[in-house]
């Protein structure tokens, strides 16, 4: 039998995870919207986000890194009820208005406006998970995801929202049901939930 090329890893560096994500969603539609075509917008706007949700009581990241630690995946996931405190969400405005721009501002508040309240009670909401693009289609997304579904405690499961129609088809898949869709911008919006089995 073969040994995985990767193994888990629980709780990795949020500056090393927000750096990996912010490669594997150059191409993500909601992420394009808000940060635009900017790698600089994008990438401290992940830092800063993942750095702000690290401070939230429970909250979780995930990766895949190789033999010499190097992080191949990265998974966020929000616990059930948790919410960034005012001063968190003061200072993640601030940090990103002043690195990002007031647009990446304004239209996340936007997509988080919209997509909010959702979640079924008790849910964790997986937040990010993104591939370094170079491992697409190798199985390193399916093996995290598979992962961090097996490890979440919650027995209402997780919920997610995703921007990319394409990956709808991907998460049904992984046993997640659609509950609705919210227009955001020029974006369709799907909330999915999947309850643990």
């Amino acid at each position: 039998m073969t040994e995985a090329p990767w193994r888990i890893e629980a709780d990795p560096e949020p500056g090393a995870c927000a750096d990996l994500l912010a490669v594997a969603f150059a191409r993500e539609p909601a992420v394009i919207w808000i940060c635009g075509g900017s790698v600089s917008a994008r990438t401290h706007w992940f830092r800063n986000t993942v750095r702000t949700h690290a401070g939230l009581a429970g909250a979780r990241r995930t990766a895949l890194s190789d033999a010499d630690g190097r992080l191949l995946a990265a998974a966020v996931l929000t616990p059930p009820g948790a919410t960034p405190s005012a001063g968190a969400r003061a200072l993640w405005a601030a940090r990103t208005l002043l690195r990002s721009g007031p647009r990446a501002l304004g239209r996340t508040l936007r997509y988080l406006g919209a997509t909010e309240g959702g979640a079924p009670a008790g849910a964790w909401t997986l937040e990010f998970i993104g591939v370094r693009p170079a491992l697409t289609g190798r199985g390193a997304g399916r093996a995290l995801l598979d992962h961090v579904l097996s490890a979440v405690p919650a027995e209402a499961g997780v919920c997610l929202t995703t921007a990319d129609p394409s990956n709808v088809g991907l998460y049904r898949h992984f046993g997640f049901s659609p509950l609705g869709e919210a227009e955001v911008g020029p974006l369709t919006v799907t909330s999915m939930a999947r309850r643990n089995r």
